[in-house]
């Protein structure tokens, strides 16, 4: 069960990096940078269900952020009905 938990942490942790990376990433490279479309691949269908339901704020966009607690949240409730 520990390396379950470990996995779920280290899955958890990895997604949250890559969704930070896409937020740094957006300031400075093209749309079409391989890199970025490899990023917003990944991060964009996470996104898509958040930015439907938050209201806009013109132009920030505080769905990363809530994408980043809801991993988080999910994190703790997996591990916390492992262990």
């Amino acid at each position: 069960m520990v390396a379950l938990a470990n996995a779920i942490h280290i899955a958890s942790l990895g997604l949250t990096l890559i969704v930070f990376a896409d937020i740094i990433v957006s300031y400075f490279l093209s749309p079409y940078h391989p890199l970025r479309s490899t990023l917003d691949s990944i991060v964009q269908p996470l996104l898509a269900p958040i930015r439907r339901f938050m209201p806009s704020l013109g132009m920030i966009d505080l769905s990363p952020m809530v994408l980043i607690i809801m991993i988080q949240v999910v994190e703790t409730v997996l591990i916390r009905l492992l262990i």
